[in-house]
């Protein structure tokens, strides 16, 4: 079994900043690309960064210039730091990461329980 585990939610004034962790554990084989999506009320859950287990990062135009992911492969950990935060950004944050837990497993999928961050006055 695979588990993601986050943490570093929270309520923060607009213009402030956090920064959330998501630990994997379990039958961790190999990890590939971990990642960060986002759902607010009412609305899709939507891609926010991610990277690949050589480091390349990719995020939503929303949020470039303003969150910064990274990955410590050594602790099996992906984090998101999140600057200059706006209201817009309040949302349940989900932990991603494509994980092959065995050699003789195929690679799946696994996501986080997620963790609420709300950016309010």
């Amino acid at each position: 079994q695979v588990q993601l585990v986050e943490s570093g939610g929270g309520l923060v004034q607009p213009g402030g900043s956090l920064r959330l962790s998501c630990a994997a554990s379990g039958s961790l084989f190999s990890i590939y690309t971990m990642g960060w999506y986002r759902q607010a009320p009412g609305k899709q859950r939507e891609l926010v960064a991610d990277v690949t287990s050589s480091g390349l990062t990719h995020l939503a135009d929303s949020v470039k210039g303003r969150f910064t992911i990274s990955r410590d492969n050594a602790k099996n950990t992906v984090y998101l730091q999140m600057n200059s935060l706006k209201p817009e950004d309040t949302a349940v944050y989900y932990c991603n990461a494509a994980v092959r837990p065995t050699i003789a497993t195929p690679t799946y999928i696994y996501w986080g329980q997620g963790t609420q961050v709300t950016v309010s006055a």
